[in-house]
């Protein structure tokens, strides 16, 4: 529990972010492209091609001055980047026809071509790649022709062919632009796959932490509530014709129940108190002595037996093997006629076996479990990479078998 919050306060354990690029740069590009419309970034573009076409008409005597027709075109133009989120096809084919309007009508060079630009980038962000792409090229390919075919026809009257050296700039901005959208692109992609990652490992923890706090209390009250629902039967049968019997089945009550309460306060604190260590240590096999107890005043006698050379598990090998233990004796309680048990408790090299086998036969009956228990102990075995064997004996009995495979865990 402390592992998996230690990174934040009461939620789902945070993954490390991707460090590549400064912070505002990797916020900028994680963020999802808008459906809304830009109208900031849009307007400080549109006085920045309109304040930038007249300086380059100044420099540029030989084409057509700036006219009301030239800067509606592009107010025009800029207009359309409004749309660039909702409709990126239309306004990069809108931008791309306007832009080659503009240098039909004769008018200057200058930042129009950012108009082109800004809508390819959007398109291919948007995922409309074969769309900015052949709108650039065509926009390309009509600059051409305007400027060495067409040029005749078209005004500025007296005009010449424009240089082929010319063209070697424009292309390297046509190829800048596509080369730039595909590489923001391509990071946007990397980095929406690295959100879901994240996401993904955070559920992924925060199903693993509610099946692990659900197996817990499942055993702490399993087995207690199991105790007690034996005794309550006893106290209930006993009351008038045994009354001292029936009061040590009420004491017994008691003490499982003021038990099961102080593990589930132990549980739920660790769970308000997130960063925290647990006040009490949890359960290990060196308390396999009170499950011996309880069972004994469900009436069932429990025989332990070790093997091996004990040795000191780690905590949460020796928590799976308790709760292990203590789930099979409970489903013995629940579910078996027979009122003996065996525990058998071998320290093998790198691991330890548990054996909890009873002698049957099976009774069918239910003190009010959810079924859950093989299941859980499954869960606990397979989290350490051991393995689960239940099932019925040739004679009729019952046994669990757990591997649970660990290194003895190592004291300064």
């Amino acid at each position: 529990m402390d592992e998996l919050r230690r990174d934040g306060e009461g939620g789902p354990p945070r993954a490390r972010r991707s460090q590549v690029g400064p912070p505002w740069l990797r916020q900028w590009a994680e963020r999802e492209p808008g459906t809304g419309l830009p109208w900031r970034s849009t307007l400080l573009l549109a006085v920045f091609v309109m304040v930038g076409s007249g300086f380059a008409a100044r420099n540029q005597p030989d084409r057509e001055s700036l006219d009301a027709l030239g800067r509606s075109l592009l107010l025009v133009g800029s207009a359309l980047l409004l749309l660039r989120h909702r409709h990126p096809v239309p306004v990069v084919f809108g931008t791309a026809a306007l832009t080659l309007g503009y240098f039909a009508a004769g008018y200057p060079y200058g930042p129009v071509f950012l108009l082109a630009a800004v809508a390819c980038y959007a398109a291919i962000v948007h995922g409309h790649r074969r769309s900015a792409w052949w709108a650039l090229g065509l926009l390309w390919a009509g600059h051409l022709l305007l400027a060495h075919w067409l040029y005749r026809y078209l005004p500025p009257k007296g005009d010449s062919a424009a240089p082929w050296g010319q063209e070697i700039p424009v292309a390297l901005f046509v190829v800048a632009i596509l080369a730039a959208s595909e590489l923001v692109r391509v990071r946007r992609e990397q980095w929406a796959q690295q959100r879901a990652e994240r996401a993904a490992a955070e559920r992924r923890r925060a199903d693993e932490e509610r099946l692990r706090i659900a197996r817990e209390l499942h055993d702490v009250l399993a087995h207690s509530i199991s105790v007690i629902n034996v005794q309550a039967g006893v106290g209930l049968a006993l009351l008038d014709t045994d009354p001292e019997q029936a009061r040590t089945a009420l004491t017994t009550i008691k003490a499982a129940s003021k038990e099961a309460l102080g593990e589930v306060r132990q549980v739920l604190a660790t769970l308000r108190a997130p960063g925290e260590a647990p006040r009490t240590p949890a359960p290990g096999l060196d308390r396999l002595p009170e499950l011996v107890e309880q069972a004994a005043s469900a009436g069932l006698t429990v025989r332990t037996s070790t093997e091996g050379e004990p040795v000191a598990l780690p905590p949460g090998t020796d928590l799976a093997a308790f709760r292990i233990v203590q789930e099979a004796l409970t489903n013995v309680v629940r579910h078996s006629g027979s009122r003996t048990a065996r525990v058998v408790i071998a320290y093998r090299p790198g691991g330890v076996e548990l054996r909890v086998d009873d002698d049957g036969p099976a009774t069918g009956g239910d003190a009010g479990g959810s079924g859950n228990g093989l299941a859980g102990m499954r869960e606990r075995a397979a989290a350490l990479g051991g393995t689960i064997e239940a099932g019925t004996r040739p004679d009729g009995g019952f046994q669990v078998r757990a591997v649970l495979p660990a290194r003895p865990k190592e004291t300064p």
